[in-house]
């Protein structure tokens, strides 16, 4: 029996076996969760496909969330499946990459719209779908984010803004939804080799240099991060909240880099 035997998830924002999402999948199945997917496109579908299935899931839905009647018939679908659902695990972000080059001075207003409709906005949407179907027992929403948010990170641009609504967003779901037990947090891991990663400029440079001059020595791993999103959706994790738990072998300690790298 594992610690999240007996509790239903969904993953959103899965895109192949290097992604975040899937990490915190796998940490979950192994851990006894049921869990549902979402996807958006059918490209990304195809590649969800076995890895939903290696975990023994076969509920796939293809979700936009900028579109409010997508949102309604995912959450509809999985109500019909489900009575219930313990935790929802929110990996989605996006911003135009051409803009995540150069001054963030330069950023377009449609960008910046976008970026954060689909980076902060939708896990409001998201968790105001899934609050029904976690109101009568308790659940946890959980997020994804980045130092960027706090900190000037070279490329990051329109993201890290993206980021500091989200974890702003994070904290207010947490004050509203704690009376009815159900918990909100974000995970923040340092650099990683993910599609959406790869996507950022200079992101080569950045994975080189945390690796170098985090307290551990070493970038966050799949391994790491989905194990704190154990935590955080298990019974051990009923009392936290509102929380950025930091998985970034400390990165985010420094005040500079360490000495032989000066």
């Amino acid at each position: 029996m594992g610690v999240l035997s007996g509790k239903r998830g969904l993953i959103m924002g899965v895109a192949n076996e290097r992604s975040i999402a899937w990490g915190i999948a796998k940490a979950c199945a192994e851990a006894g969760a049921e869990l549902a997917f979402t996807y958006q496109g059918e490209a990304f579908g195809q590649s969800l496909a076995p890895l939903a299935a290696s975990v023994g899931s076969d509920f796939m839905v293809d979700v936009d969330v900028t579109n409010d009647a997508s949102l309604d018939a995912a959450f509809a679908a999985l109500g019909a499946r489900w009575d219930k659902l313990d935790f929802v695990v929110h990996a989605i972000a996006f911003s135009d990459k051409n803009e995540l080059t150069g001054r963030f001075l330069n950023t377009s207003r449609a960008n910046f719209k976008n970026s954060l409709d689909i980076s902060c906005y939708s896990l409001v949407e998201v968790t105001r779908r899934a609050h029904p179907l976690m109101v009568e027992n308790g659940g946890t929403v959980l997020t994804l984010t980045y130092q960027g948010s706090n900190r000037v990170t070279p490329f990051y641009n329109v993201m890290g803004v993206a980021k500091a609504a989200l974890e702003a967003a994070v904290r207010y779901l947490a004050n509203d939804l704690g009376p009815e037990a159900i918990r909100v947090n974000a995970i923040s891991p340092g650099p990683m080799k993910t599609l959406a990663g790869a996507a950022i400029g200079g992101a080569r440079k950045t994975y080189k240099h945390t690796e170098q001059n985090a307290p551990m020595r070493s970038n966050a791993t799949l391994e790491a991060v989905g194990g704190t999103a154990v935590y955080l959706i298990s019974d051990a994790g009923a009392c936290t909240t509102g929380e950025i738990i930091r998985v970034d072998g400390g990165y985010h300690v420094l005040g500079m880099p360490q000495s032989e790298n000066i």
